[in-house]
């Protein structure tokens, strides 16, 4: 939707004329290092993180990124033994199809383990996956 004044700018039938004055100089095409400011440098190490390790911390990172499954994993690391599926959904004010979904996301990046018991399935923190975040935090960041 157009602003009034954008639309009598449009509506205007003379054509809008620059002054001299109004005008950028014409600037020579530059490469990026002759266009760098004074005192800043060029990266002086190599990558560090593969391709690989990229795509992999990327997808977990989106899957951190939902307030939902951050929840669901603080309410799974609050508790020494794995968790029902319904005793997860009782804590949430979502309908169980949502918090099944976010627990296989959870579950397919490698945060959360699960175990069937009967008919229900229990979740858990995979605290071998645990150590690992921090460790790619690291590796990103070159800490």
């Amino acid at each position: 939707m157009l602003l009034a004044t954008e639309q009598r700018l449009m509506m205007s039938s003379a054509p809008v004329q620059l002054q001299s004055s109004d005008r950028q100089p014409k600037q020579p095409n530059l490469g990026c290092c002759e266009t760098t400011p004074i005192g800043t440098s060029r990266p002086n190490s190599p990558l560090t993180l593969s391709e690989d390790q990229a795509q992999q911390y990327s997808e977990w990172f989106k899957v951190l990124a939902d307030p939902t499954r951050l929840r669901i994993l603080n309410l799974l690391a609050r508790n020494a033994d794995p968790v029902c599926v319904c005793d997860i959904v009782d804590q949430f004010d979502l309908g169980q199809p949502t918090i099944s979904h976010h627990l296989r996301i959870l579950r397919d990046s490698c945060f959360v383990k699960t175990e069937r018991h009967a008919n229900f399935i229990y979740y858990s923190i995979n605290h071998e996956c645990v150590p690992a975040l921090p460790d790619a935090t690291r590796l990103i960041m070159g800490l």
